[in-house]
């Protein structure tokens, strides 16, 4: 008798398996490809670039005219001591020559009016006439001293009339060298943690080189003999304009602190060097948007005198703002106008206050300082750098 087999009859065959398993697997991926894939979610959206707030404008610089002049017999040590004290960014000496070549600060190379020399019988005999950039002038000049000589005489207040109180310095102060004015910039930097600045004026350029004593060769030495004028912020100022255009050849670009500054007269005059030339344009034809143009390839700001960016009108007050600092700075160039003083005689009539021309009327002189403020200058001169400051800072 035959075995019966050990496979039940409904057990698969290896192939029909396989084919079962396939079908299987098919059927699945058939499935799947029904069943909806999650959609990831869709990356936020990349938001625009946020525009960058414009950096704040700089404060208006504040310039010590001749120091604290209204406060201090002017272009003195203790004047210019006195604006830093008070606030300015940079202080403002005013050169001339003496006879043996020292570059000195005075306002003018006439000394008669803002030193003691008058009143001293061995320098009797070292008064002259003289003409100097046109004009006839009688008095002592610097050029015929020399330093030694000098630093004998002791400076006074240059407008006692309109500045009283400043009398009582006359005779105490020496008048300095641009040495000793570095030095105590330098030194008030080191010890009030801030840089100050100096704004420099070459006085009668012209005149001082046809004696041969010319000025800027010496001064630019100087400027580079120091540590503090290689870094701080100079600025050269003139109120003529070959002196500017040697000056920027022979420093270029070796020293970027050191800028020019081309000074603004009275519309109706000119520069000293333009009439010995024989040119007959006047300061009105340099304040056009040519005449910037022109100044711009060699001077980096302009200083005009403080009515040509905000005049006067018919009534003595204030009046509306002239194009010139949108002229100026559309030629590159900053603009620093001259002079902010606190007594009624040098302020608009709408400005002043009680008493005569010498009374001082802070709050008059701080209004025309926020007008020229708000007509968008760089910085002004004061000869009360306290107030100027009070003026910049307020909110």
């Amino acid at each position: 008798m035959s075995r019966p087999s050990l496979i039940p009859r409904f057990a698969l065959q290896p192939a029909a398996r396989l084919h079962a398993a396939m079908s299987a697997a098919m059927l699945a991926a058939l499935l799947a490809g029904c069943v909806t894939q999650p959609v990831p979610p869709a990356a936020p959206a990349a938001e625009p670039p946020q525009a960058q707030p414009a950096p704040p404008k700089p404060k208006p610089l504040v310039i010590g005219h001749r120091g604290a002049s209204a406060l201090r017999p002017e272009h003195t040590l203790a004047a210019y001591s006195k604006a830093i004290e008070d606030g300015a960014d940079l202080i403002e000496p005013d050169l001339v020559v003496t006879r043996d070549g020292v570059l000195v600060a005075r306002h003018e190379n006439e000394i008669g009016g803002t030193t003691n020399v008058s009143t001293l019988p061995q320098f009797a005999d070292r008064k002259r006439i003289k003409v100097i950039d046109g004009e006839r002038l009688e008095g002592w000049f610097t050029e015929d001293f020399t330093l030694a000589e000098l630093k004998t005489l002791r400076a006074r207040e240059r407008i006692p009339k309109l500045r009283p109180a400043n009398t009582q310095y006359d005779d105490k102060f020496e008048i300095p060298t641009l040495a000793e004015i570095i030095e105590l910039a330098a030194n008030a930097s080191r010890r009030s943690g801030r840089t100050i600045g100096l704004y420099i004026e070459t006085k009668h350029s012209s005149y001082f080189r046809g004696i041969g004593l010319p000025i800027e060769e010496k001064l630019v030495e100087a400027l580079r003999a120091n540590a503090h004028t290689r870094r701080a912020p100079v600025y050269l100022q003139s109120f003529e304009t070959a002196n500017l255009r040697a000056l920027r050849q022979r420093i270029g670009k070796s020293m970027p602190n050191v800028k020019l500054v081309q000074l603004i007269g009275n519309a109706t005059k000119a520069p000293a060097d333009w009439r010995l030339a024989g040119d007959t344009r006047r300061y009105a034809d340099m304040i056009t948007p040519l005449g910037l143009r022109e100044v711009a390839t060699y001077a980096d700001g302009i200083g005009p005198e403080r009515t040509h960016v905000v005049p006067r009108d018919s009534a003595g007050a204030l009046g509306t703002p002239t194009a010139l600092v949108r002229d100026a700075h559309a030629a590159g160039l900053v603009v620093h106008p001259y002079t902010l003083r606190p007594e009624n005689a040098f302020l608009p009539k709408s400005l002043r206050g009680p008493g005569g021309d010498a009374a001082r009327h802070p709050a008059g002189m701080i209004r025309e300082a926020r007008a020229l403020i708000d007509a968008g200058v760089d910085g002004f001169f004061t000869d009360d750098p306290a107030l100027g400051r009070r003026a910049v800072d307020a909110p």
